[in-house]
């Protein structure tokens, strides 16, 4: 528990405080949507739409434009690496709370599970299809339900992930199908060619690419326009403003879409160096920046977050992902929960309306205090940046 919760809004606050509510929410979705408020960013607004109370956001340009929520819904954590989940029927209700609350980016993967993740999501959601996206993504060998720790994005295995995917999402064409991480003996001139083939064949509308270089998307954008790129990024994380990948996303009009907007459930304040996981399904254990130490060090981050917020009504979770949100209106994050009260308060982000002064308070305050502990391990590290 935070030594600091007396005072500030944390994430265990928040859920308190919604779970009365939790009840009527589900009983009465459609009265209760949310109601999102246009955030000052820049000159510009969060979105140029809005669709059930919902903005929504563009990733892409030209033919690559996708129009989507301005908050979407990352789906591993409900059945891989975030240790206890719910059992399906609870996993699938709530992903209908978020359909009807208006989100309509729902984010999954081959790997996660491996394929369970992929079938929980097309059995939960395929009846909204027209309604709602879900994109997954290759790259990541799987053999026989069992992941190999290989890369493979050759032409035919991309062709055969694609149609798996396809049948465990219950889809006829994939929204959008990403490369999860880039295979060093297959060029990305030939991984986006494939994709421009099964585009024209109309079993793909949109791709994209995961922890890439910016020379990577650049290549890959010559031969078939990317729509969104998905890296890690937020307030502990920001290296994708550093090594140009940001910058080369608004040259070349491609969206962006943030993995772990809230570091791993860590910026909700509701992790601290006593926390167990899951030895059998949970990465984090594995993870430098997850160690007691690093943690014990790094909820002086969390603090700040929660201090920032309280005098604005906002929880550190809000606080993270309104931060990303006011980055750029091409920024789309996708957070992740198994709990009713953790989707509401995500979605409740985009009520805030905060100056560009005020995002500099806080980041200048966070970028005060040294992040301890790599975000990833040696061997993790190794498959990011190609």
């Amino acid at each position: 528990m935070e030594k600091n919760n007396k005072t500030s809004i944390s994430r265990r606050s928040f859920l308190k405080t919604a779970a009365a509510a939790g009840a009527a929410l589900t009983v009465q979705p459609a009265i209760n949507r949310i109601k999102a408020a246009n955030v000052a960013l820049n000159g510009e607004n969060v979105s140029s739409v809005k669709k059930d109370g919902m903005p929504h956001r563009t990733l892409g340009t030209g033919r690559a434009a996708f129009e989507v929520s301005a908050l979407g819904f990352g789906v591993m954590g409900m059945t891989y690496n975030r240790s206890r989940h719910p059992d399906k029927k609870q996993c699938i209700r709530l992903l209908h709370e978020a359909v009807e609350r208006g989100v309509t980016l729902f984010d999954t993967a081959i790997i996660y599970g491996p394929l369970t993740n992929e079938q929980l999501a097309g059995e939960a959601l395929a009846e909204f299809r027209g309604r709602i996206n879900v994109t997954t993504k290759f790259g990541h060998e799987v053999i026989d339900g069992k992941a190999t720790g290989r890369q493979d994005s050759r032409p035919a295995t991309i062709r055969h992930y694609c149609e798996e995917s396809l049948r465990r999402l219950r889809l006829d064409v994939l929204p959008m199908f990403y490369q999860h991480r880039a295979d060093p003996s297959v060029p990305a001139e030939e991984v986006a060619q494939t994709i421009a083939d099964l585009m024209k064949e109309g079993k793909v509308q949109h791709w994209g690419m995961c922890e890439v270089s910016a020379e990577t998307i650049r290549r890959a954008h010559a031969v078939c326009p990317l729509t969104a790129i998905q890296s890690e990024y937020h307030l502990m994380h920001r290296l994708v403003e550093e090594n140009g990948v940001l910058g080369v996303c608004r040259e070349l009009g491609i969206g962006f879409v943030p993995y772990s907007p809230i570091n791993r459930g860590f910026l909700g304040g509701g992790i601290n160096e006593y926390t167990l996981f899951d030895p059998t399904n949970d990465n984090r254990q594995t993870l430098p920046r997850f160690q007691p130490e690093a943690i014990r060090a790094n909820t002086r981050i969390v603090n700040v977050l929660q201090q920032f917020g309280r005098t604005r009504g906002m929880t550190s979770a809000q606080v993270a992902l309104g931060w990303l949100l006011q980055k750029a209106p091409w920024i789309v994050p996708i957070p992740g929960t198994t709990k009713l009260s953790h989707l509401e308060e995500n979605l409740r982000t985009l009520d805030f309306n905060l100056t560009p002064q005020e995002w500099l308070e806080l980041e200048t305050a966070v970028a005060a205090i040294p992040v301890v502990g790599e975000r990833y391990n040696a061997e993790q590290q190794r498959q990011v940046g190609g």
